[in-house]
């Protein structure tokens, strides 16, 4: 892997929208990327494993959960420095930012805005140093975009809950502490369980043969008659809009972490672009290889002016599941292009780990079908605009 030289594009001077504690906390996780990250995940890449020896430095940049109160073990930063430090984990590799945003938003976000305070002093803390990891269980193996349909169900045994069913697609599986687990009671009411690593009938078999996301840890949940402290149910949100808070808050996420892969191989093009010489001159100075830079770095800056405003919405409480569905949409869409059209500009080069194009792109094929498909994001528009749902 060569050296990471990354520089970050600004064309419309979007720095002089940030504080000076946004372009900080930015500054910091892009340099702990550069310093922990870029040296050692292509190898990591390459042999399908999630680098743990990283957890306590994406703790330390705030990778998990900054945006919950310091009483909690957060940094209690606003919305766009959480936005900003996915952008960075990204850069560097979107198994990373999965790691991080799942343990923010899936995780921490439902203790802190469903749970009770024993349970956020019982679990936030020790997630927001990455002593705890957890993971997040809606998807199954038969309900992807209908959630709503799930079969994992929960019965009321006097004084415990029994829990069964399987989750599919869970990123920190097999090595996740804790489970946020959504499963519906015998009325069919949808509830979020925090699961244990330990209990008895609860397993996390590994996703194997993975294409995209070669560096992210990705499992199964299996419960075969779990045995659940009645303690362990989020008290505070039921129902399906409980799981989907978490996900506007992780899409939110994604949507900035989407343009720093876009970023990075935009960057990488150029500089590739400069000092590839044919036909006796650069390739950057043919009308081809221009246009395909010229639309990336237009592509990028459309999208961190759609991003900054949907973070200072967030930081109002007024950003809208519409909202952040159109920006997860167009974030990740155009990063998946701007993958492609870089890993042209680079040739035959591009397709190596020399590079971070094709990892990139291979890992954005798995962005841009989770947490939402391109296609239900949409959707999800074309209701709100419409005011008639699609979906059946």
């Amino acid at each position: 892997m060569k050296p990471d030289l990354f520089q970050s594009p600004d064309y419309y001077n979007l720095d002089d929208l940030l504080s000076e504690e946004h372009k900080l906390v930015r500054d910091s996780a892009r340099a702990w990327v550069k310093r922990e990250v870029s040296p050692i995940i292509e190898e990591y890449a390459q042999k399908a494993e999630f680098p743990k020896q990283i957890i306590k430095g994406l703790a330390e940049i705030g990778g998990f959960g900054p945006y919950i109160p310091v009483e909690y073990g957060g940094a209690g930063l606003d919305q766009i420095s959480y936005g900003l430090i996915m952008q960075e984990i990204e850069r560097g590799d979107s198994g990373v930012r999965s790691t991080s945003s799942v343990q923010s938003s899936l995780v921490m976000y439902p203790i802190w805005k469903y749970g009770n305070e024993e349970q956020r002093m019982k679990y936030l803390p020790k997630l927001a140093t990455g002593e705890f990891i957890g993971c997040f269980g809606l998807t199954e193996p038969n309900h992807g975009s209908d959630p709503g349909s799930m079969i994992t169900n929960f019965k009321d045994m006097g004084d415990h809950y029994l829990l069964n069913g399987a989750k599919m697609w869970i990123s920190n599986a097999p090595f996740a502490d804790i489970a946020i687990v959504w499963a519906k009671n015998e009325e069919g009411r949808i509830h979020g369980l925090i699961v244990e690593r330990g209990m008895e009938g609860f397993t996390t078999p590994e996703t194997h043969n993975k294409w995209s996301l070669r560096a992210s840890s990705t499992g199964e949940l299996i419960f075969d008659n779990v045995k659940v402290p009645k303690e362990n149910l989020l008290p505070n949100k039921s129902g399906l809009g409980a799981p989907l808070g978490c996900l506007d808050s992780a899409r939110y996420g994604i949507a900035w972490g989407a343009i720093g892969a876009a970023m990075d191989c935009y960057d990488t093009a150029l500089r590739y672009a400069k000092e590839r010489i044919q036909f006796d001159k650069p390739i950057a100075g043919t009308q081809l290889q221009q246009k395909k830079l010229a639309e990336m770095i237009t592509e990028i800056t459309k999208a961190q002016l759609l991003t900054w405003r949907l973070g200072v919405l967030r930081n109002e409480g007024r950003a809208t599941t519409a909202q952040i569905s159109m920006a997860k949409r167009n974030n990740v869409d155009m990063a998946i292009h701007i993958a492609r059209e870089a890993r042209q500009i680079l040739g035959g080069m591009g397709i190596t780990g020399e590079y971070s194009i094709m990892r990139h792109m291979m890992n954005l094929e798995s962005v841009i079908t989770y947490e939402g498909t391109h296609d239900i994001h949409l959707l999800i528009t074309g209701m709100d605009i419409t005011g008639i749902a699609a979906f059946k």
